[in-house]
């Protein structure tokens, strides 16, 4: 690639993983029609959309930015585009301000409430790269700020908070938290020499999967609070099924294979948003 170029777009869509949006965005679209079992209308549609490209490409740009130096010193992350110089650092920061222009642009958009929440989303996104450098809990920051995605969608269209909205917020967070650590594992030798805080660092691989498969199992509990609380049935019930069997064989794989299959069992994940996006469509369809 000509550096002296502009980049292309599909070198921004590298650079902030574009792919990995589909682990939240579900749920804010499961959020989003859950909130009164029927279709919100194309213009919620869209801007809930806009809001999660936003968030999602601010946060991960700001991370790119933040964590340029260490991702150069990791054998596994430095054909990253900053390390590589393909993308500056100003270039990122301008993607990453952009992100945050979006998702303002979409909570003024929406209604009084996503407005107001506003400084609280961008306080959460802007903070996750620095939770590395002082806890071990970054994971459950992680997790709680994309989490809100599913949360985000219910007041997208009802202007409030209910209690599954939270539900779903807070398995959210678990699922996301539990798969953040086992893609930690990847990097565990390297985040102990470079200072960087994780689970796998701090207690060990072997210590780090079980915290994993706990959160998981908490996520999968949470998830089911939400059948009754939003009024679903079997169809909800199924697509939670399946989960269980997706999460089930993440931490089957990781487990059974060790560390080199830490990236497939991260990846397995992809299907869970899918799967509860499928089985709340399927619910409000099919039962009255």
């Amino acid at each position: 690639m000509n550096r002296s170029a502009p980049p292309r777009f599909t070198t921004y869509l590298r650079f902030v993983k574009f792919e990995h949006t589909l682990f939240a965005l579900p749920f804010a679209y499961g959020g989003m029609l859950l909130a009164t079992r029927s279709w919100p209308g194309f213009w919620v549609f869209f801007w809930v959309t806009v809001a999660m490209v936003g968030a999602r490409t601010a946060s991960m740009a700001l991370n790119r930015v933040i964590d340029a130096e260490i991702d150069a010193r990791n054998p596994r992350t430095a054909e990253r585009e900053i390390p590589q110089g393909v993308l500056s650092k100003r270039q990122g920061l301008i993607l990453a301000f952009a992100g945050f222009a979006l998702l303002a642009l979409a909570g003024a958009a929406l209604n009084p409430l996503t407005f107001a929440l506003l400084p609280v989303a961008v306080f959460f996104l802007a903070l996750y790269p620095y939770t590395k450098r002082f806890t071990w809990l970054c994971h459950l920051w992680l997790g709680l700020t994309i989490g809100a995605a599913a949360a985000g969608g219910w007041i997208a269209v009802t202007g409030a908070f209910a209690p599954a909205a939270v539900a779903l917020w807070a398995g959210v967070a678990a699922w996301i938290a539990g798969f953040d650590v086992i893609y930690a594992v990847l990097d565990v030798e390297v985040d102990r020499r470079e200072g960087v805080y994780s689970i796998p660092a701090h207690f060990g691989v072997e210590t780090a999967l079980e915290i994993s498969a706990a959160l998981h199992l908490l996520a999968w509990g949470l998830l089911a609070l939400a059948l009754p609380l939003s009024g679903s049935s079997w169809p909800y019930a199924l697509g939670l099924t399946l989960v269980g069997g997706v999460l089930l064989y993440a931490q089957h794989l990781v487990r059974r294979q060790g560390v080199g299959a830490a990236l497939r069992s991260f990846n397995a994940n992809l299907y869970v948003g899918a799967l509860m996006l499928a089985a709340i469509v399927a619910d409000i369809l099919l039962v009255p």
